[in-house]
């Protein structure tokens, strides 16, 4: 960690950066409103960040191919633990401190797939909302029967006397295995960013996360930053156990997040070892920028993240401020005229009962009122879902002409409106719903 002079602060902007510490001090209220300095932005969308939980498809699909039940919730499980490392710190390993994502827009979306041994595993990311910002995200292998849905949110806080940003993520996670009708039910651990007086954050995990299923067994991982291991940070301690008898341990995992762990079984052998720093993550495709629909995330800040790139901040801000102008007038028009935007691939609702079974387990609840609902993947709105999604929405529709995106090649994009991609609970969903459901209030598409 950079000590706390600023040191890893350029020079050109430690006047910044020192202006925004000390804004962060006095700071109340939603911080993903709050402008950072420029060397701390990224030019990447939040909405990318849904990658981050199958970057290895091996092991997220690994758990549909094992026959025994307790085996199969150690696989998850092991899946859960290799995401951290790409989901919290491989932004501060590419880009030498955790920068500031762009904060998405309604409606957009990041679309793509990884191809390898396991078949074709494609994501869905949707911004579902925009006032508290809601991403909602849908992964599906169909050649292995599984599939992951969930939606996530951030409350931050500045906290003084720690000198860190703390953050409560709020939403979950829902693992589907189809051959053996499963659920797993994840929750999303809390984190904080430290590194903020030396200018290069990074993110450290705090609090805990569950898994419970209704396979009978559950497990719960607890992190502990500086700790536990003499020194080292991104620790956790992880066990496993059947939920007839929850004090006897099954499995226990323990190492970093970040580094190498070990699995253990019952009688302290090890059985399995993992190293997140040799693990080479699979290659993400999606369409090229000319092929992208107007809303899809690369497409849209495209000239954003060029002159973040050139550190022309004037571009910048003037691109940035054409997108969220044309978000404010579609918010006026959509307000006079008594409607809400169409959510292109997800569903809100008011309550699930899949969640309540399984969150009553563990004694979670959900936080609707902080996420604008419980958002769902809704397959009935997928098979209608054809490009171009949404036209003359975005700034650059209103000077150019948008490609035709019927022509993209289908191997350069997610199979996302085939019905065999679905699961046989979303088929189900499906038919009891061939409308392909309410999504974000009544009224069409604005124009």
């Amino acid at each position: 960690m950079a000590a706390n002079d600023g040191s890893a602060v350029p020079p050109a902007a430690k006047g910044s950066w020192k202006s925004f510490l000390s804004s962060l001090a006095s700071f109340n209220g939603d911080m993903a409103s709050m402008t950072a300095p420029p060397f701390i932005l990224s030019s990447t969308s939040l909405t990318e960040y849904s990658s981050y939980w199958a970057e290895h498809p091996a092991v997220f699909v690994a758990p549909a191919q094992e026959p025994d039940a307790q085996k199969r919730s150690l696989l998850v499980l092991k899946w859960f633990l290799t995401t951290l490392k790409q989901q919290y710190s491989s932004r501060n390993e590419k880009l030498g401190s955790e920068k500031k994502p762009l904060n998405p827009f309604l409606g957009e979306l990041f679309l793509g797939k990884w191809a390898d041994d396991t078949g074709e595993t494609t994501l869905i990311s949707e911004q579902v909302s925009h006032h508290p910002p809601v991403t909602a995200y849908r992964i599906r292998n169909d050649q292995n029967g599984i599939s992951l849905q969930g939606y996530n949110g951030q409350r931050a806080s500045f906290s003084l006397s720690k000198g860190r940003i703390d953050i409560k993520q709020v939403g979950h996670a829902l693992l589907h295995i189809d051959q053996y009708n499963e659920d797993y039910l994840i929750t999303l651990p809390a984190l904080h960013i430290e590194g903020l007086w030396g200018g290069a954050p990074f993110v450290e995990l705090n609090g805990n996360t569950s898994i419970t299923s209704n396979s009978g067994y559950t497990s719960k991982v607890d992190y502990s930053g500086r700790g536990w291991f003499a020194g080292k940070k991104n620790t956790f301690a992880a066990t496993m156990f059947a939920d007839a008898k929850p004090k006897d341990s099954l499995y226990q995992i323990d190492g970093q997040w970040t580094g190498q762990f070990t699995i253990k079984d019952s009688k302290k052998q090890t059985i399995d070892t993992w190293n997140a720093k040799e693990q080479p993550t699979s290659p993400f495709v999606i369409a090229s920028i000319e092929e992208q629909d107007p809303i899809e995330s690369r497409r849209a800040w495209q000239k954003v993240a060029q002159a973040q790139t050139k550190n022309d901040m004037s571009t910048l801000s003037n691109e940035k401020s054409k997108i969220e102008e044309t978000q404010r007038a579609l918010r006026r028009q959509e307000a006079a005229e008594g409607r809400e935007w169409e959510r292109i691939f997800f569903t809100r609702l008011e309550k699930d009962e899949l969640f309540n079974k399984l969150g009553s387990k563990i004694g979670e609840s959900v936080s609707s009122d902080k996420t604008d609902g419980i958002w769902r993947y809704d397959p009935g709105k997928a098979q209608q879902a054809v490009p171009p999604y949404r036209p003359g929405v975005m700034p650059e529709e209103k000077t150019n002409q948008t490609p035709s995106l019927s022509r993209t090649p289908t191997s350069q994009r997610p199979s996302v409106t085939d019905a065999e991609a679905m699961s046989p609970r979303e088929q189900s969903q499906q038919a009891a719903s061939p409308g392909g459901g309410g999504g974000g209030g009544g009224g069409g598409a604005p124009a």
